[in-house]
């Protein structure tokens, strides 16, 4: 059986930059924010549901979705958001078992933010990665790179599974609040282990 390793960890962690690295390995990475990228694209129908729902002026001159205004809406309220995950989740969930099946890399990496919360993503995975730092690291990270004001991201982090229970669940506890340059090193290190675990399951 093929081996999954899952990513996940709370915004501004630094999930990219670990992923990033896997694939200067030749790891297949299927990324969940990718997927629900490609879902609402345009000419989807769940792009079409999202305008009925919230009115045209989320759509962009180009016809792609404005993610940001969606953002603002969905998670200062919670109703919203809930319609909004009811849509997507099976769309997302059939288009991430389609790019890991396609896989041909020794073992696929699934990295989502949601990975701990959504049972169907954590039962596609062979273990758990949680990139961690803490929570003022998060903040800063979220608000220099995004642009978002600080009490987004805040609301942000409220709506992702507490640090303290990600930790809790994680297999391996990646620790990234170094420089990035420290990745390459741990991510060659887990390569190594993560290759072996491959074998080991193919014999199974």
């Amino acid at each position: 059986m093929a081996l999954i390793v899952g990513i996940t960890g709370g915004i501004g962690s630094g999930k990219t930059a670990v992923t990033d690295r896997f694939a200067r390995h030749g790891i297949t990475v299927v990324d969940a924010d990718i997927v629900a990228r490609i879902v609402v694209e345009p000419g989807t129908p769940a792009l079409a549901a999202i305008a009925e729902r919230f009115g045209a002026g989320l759509l962009q001159p180009d016809g792609g979705l404005d993610r940001a205004a969606l953002r603002r809406i969905v998670f200062a309220d919670p109703a919203q958001r809930a319609w909004l995950e009811q849509l997507t989740h099976p769309l997302i969930g059939e288009e991430i078992q389609r790019q890991l099946a396609a896989s041909r890399s020794p073992y696929t990496l699934l990295s989502s933010p949601l990975l701990l919360e959504s049972a169907t993503q954590r039962a596609l995975t062979s273990l758990v990665v949680v990139v961690d730092v803490p929570e003022a690291v998060q903040l800063a990270r979220t608000v220099q790179r995004d642009s978002n004001d600080a009490d987004q991201v805040k609301r942000i982090m409220a709506a992702q599974l507490p640090r303290a229970e990600r930790l809790a669940l994680a297999d391996i506890v990646l620790d990234n609040s170094g420089p990035l340059d420290a990745l390459d090193g741990v991510v060659a290190e887990l390569h190594k282990e993560f290759l072996q675990r491959a074998e080991e399951a193919r014999r199974i």
